[in-house]
């Protein structure tokens, strides 16, 4: 990020440019292949979800083990994110990337062909393990190929939508997979794309140079094992208990190699994660508003899909499309971020979009048995859509602000794990509510608890955005989080 744009004051004149940047097209080019490789990412969390009923009747899984064709996903995808950042940093950002990619590309194939439960589990669990090498990378390519300040606020904007939006399109992509084919091509998908985005991304984007110094093995260690403990006792907690052994153990060993971590970045010369990075308040303000409103989403992902198959009687594909107003309200939004942040800064838009949440997700709490998709669901659904939309790059830019080049892929690492962690202690808490008052053979009982307390999360990220984030505008990083409007504007 460059450290030379200036604050201009506002209403200013400025001559407007006739050229666009040397290397305009190649770099919109590589900002495009990679924004390619997170749609592939995300969706691919989401995607398989309208097609457990199939798979379950195919390969004959069982009620109790379903689950992880979701969880062994999760559960790698979340525990080896901060270690693939570090690779990326160390290696090449670029490097890592391509790495990352050929790995989920070939899981893909293989969980397409699984002919046993374990079979497919496995392969989920090596296509998560490509994300987290991969994912990292995503947005500190997406910071070195755009030319100008104005290129890298379009392609933040841009990332906010596929990453928000990317659930609800795995959901539509799913079901219109499954309805006209079969289940395997949710996985067989990936295969043109990633080997597209391969054979396209050494061309049109350029390497990062790689940070020398010694590996921290230690931190490496305890970062990954810690997050995959912790994201092992969240998963397995609404059917385990909160308070089972299982449960317990799992949060006390991720706790405690956790602080191992902490105690060992401080010292290291190398450090896995800069101490720097969680130190910044607004940085910590920011991640912490992003698991908030990631956990309220996927909560909702989960509860939606049953409503409308289960109440409503949607199929798969039909399923799917109901989730079309979340990611059009997405994304319609990403075309006014960029210029939203130029005039009212990061915190606004965040306040804003948290308090609109909150409301979307009370109005959901009124669904019921005879309820209809126009008046339970959609208006919501479009509510919700249009404020993750609003939040998701303001969190962004906070979170890369200040951060040295060299540094970038640990923290973009540090954010996505932040939202691995926040969708799995969502989802754990949301299904534990709505478990509490749920009544054998019925869907509804619960549903009001369960996204009541959605919007709470919702309503804890509004709490956040207004006391942690409040910093004068002069403290702002000027480069990314205030560029000139008229910039900006153009770029959109």
């Amino acid at each position: 990020m460059s450290s030379t744009t200036s604050l201009r004051p506002r209403g200013s004149s400025r001559e407007l440019p006739t050229e666009l940047p040397p290397q305009a097209g190649r770099a919109a080019a590589g900002i495009a292949i990679v924004l390619v490789a997170q749609l592939m990412i995300v969706l691919d969390a989401t995607v398989v979800n309208v097609a457990l009923p199939r798979i379950d009747a195919d390969l004959g899984f069982g009620p109790a083990s379903l689950s992880w064709v979701l969880n062994a996903y999760t559960l790698a995808f979340g525990g080896l994110l901060l270690l693939g950042g570090r690779l990326g940093d160390v290696f090449g950002r670029r490097r890592a990337f391509e790495l990352g990619l050929a790995v989920f590309t070939v899981a893909s194939a293989l969980g397409g062909l699984a002919q046993t439960p374990g079979q497919l589990v496995a392969t989920r669990a090596l296509q998560g393990v490509g994300a987290a090498l991969a994912a990292p990378s995503v947005l500190a390519l997406l910071t070195t190929s755009a030319p100008d300040d104005a290129a890298r606020n379009r392609a933040f904007a841009l990332f906010g939508a596929v990453s928000s939006g990317g659930a609800s399109i795995g959901l539509l992509l799913g079901g219109l997979l499954t309805d006209v084919g079969s289940w395997r091509w949710t996985l067989f998908i990936n295969v043109p794309l990633g080997l597209a985005v391969l054979l396209l991304v050494g061309r049109f984007v350029d390497e990062t140079p790689r940070r020398p110094g010694r590996f921290d093995l230690v931190g490496a260690a305890s970062a990954t094992i810690g997050a995959v403990s912790l994201v092992w006792a969240l998963i397995g907690a609404p059917e385990h208990g909160w308070g089972s052994a299982r449960t317990v153990g799992g949060f006390v060993v991720g706790a405690a190699l956790l602080l191992l971590l902490a105690r060992t970045e401080t010292r290291h010369p190398h450090p896995m994660v800069q101490p720097h990075l969680v130190r910044s308040r607004r940085r910590a303000g920011a991640l912490a508003a992003m698991a908030l409103v990631i956990g309220a989403n996927l909560s909702m992902f989960f509860l939606v899909v049953q409503y409308v198959q289960v109440v409503l009687g949607y199929g798969p594909l039909m399923s799917g499309v109901a989730f079309l107003p979340f990611s059009l309200g997405i994304f319609a939004m990403s075309r006014f971020t960029p210029w939203l942040i130029a005039q009212v800064g990061p915190r606004a838009m965040l306040m804003a979009g948290t308090a609109a949440l909150t409301v979307g997700y009370a109005w959901l709490s009124a669904a019921d048995a005879s309820g209809t998709y126009l008046g339970a669901v959609f208006g919501p659904m479009l509510i919700a859509g249009l404020a993750t939309g609003l939040v998701f790059m303001p969190i962004t830019v906070t979170v890369l602000a200040g951060v040295e080049l060299e540094h970038a892929g640990s923290a973009s690492g540090l954010l996505q794990t932040t939202q691995q962690l926040g969708s799995a202690v969502g989802v754990a808490v949301i299904v534990s509510v709505y478990a509490a008052g749920a009544v054998p053979g019925q869907f509804v009982p619960g549903l009001q608890a369960a996204f009541l307390t959605s919007a709470g999360f919702a309503a804890l990220a509004l709490l956040v955005a207004t006391a942690v984030l409040r910093t004068p505008r002069t403290d702002v990083e000027p480069a990314v989080l205030d560029p000139e409007p008229e910039a900006v504007a153009e770029a959109a």
